[in-house]
């Protein structure tokens, strides 16, 4: 009992030196403010850590200067493909620009005694409306086609009405 009686009148000696002492209570605050800091000085190392572990997985480095010595380098060969790819694209852009783009079509059926929409003119151009109109015209002794050459939209011979349809639809206009 006489144990019991001494701690708790140590207990309250100190309890009393809090109230008696303000210096205590501002000890005592800084003390709890270091414990708060020191917590997230951990937390912010372990992820560090973690980040770490992630960026030497699996490699056998000695130091840091051989991960950014290897980064580097892979830094360099990824700007010389990223150009490669460039120099790519734009041949192909140009490549792009010679190539038929757009296209417009049209059956017909040039005489009423033979059946069906057998004719047909087909207008090819690139972007920059240049290209052909190819005809076909079935008749009973067989199929006669004709080619005339678009350029600008325009051809220097003169087009029956289906050609200029397929030539506006090519075009979009």
């Amino acid at each position: 009992m006489s144990n019991k009686l001494d701690f708790l009148s140590k207990m309250v000696t100190i309890i009393n030196m809090f109230y008696a002492e303000p210096i205590f209570l501002i000890l005592a605050g800084i003390a709890f403010l270091f414990l708060v800091f020191d917590i997230v000085i951990l937390v912010l190392f372990l992820k560090f850590r973690k980040k770490l572990k992630l960026l030497f997985s699996g490699k056998k480095v000695k130091n840091m200067e051989d991960i950014v010595v290897r980064h580097l380098r892979k830094t360099e060969d990824q700007e010389k493909d990223i150009i490669e790819l460039f120099k790519e694209v734009k041949a192909l852009q140009d490549i792009s620009q010679r190539t038929f783009q757009k296209i417009g079509t049209v059956r017909f059926n040039p005489f009423s005694d033979i059946g069906g929409n057998q004719s047909f003119a087909i207008a090819l151009l690139d972007n920059q409306d240049n290209g052909f109109i190819i005809s076909s015209l079935f008749i009973k002794d067989g199929n006669r086609v004709y080619a005339k050459a678009i350029k600008n939209g325009q051809s220097d011979f003169p087009l029956s009405r289906e050609e200029k349809e397929a030539l506006v639809k090519a075009i979009g206009k």
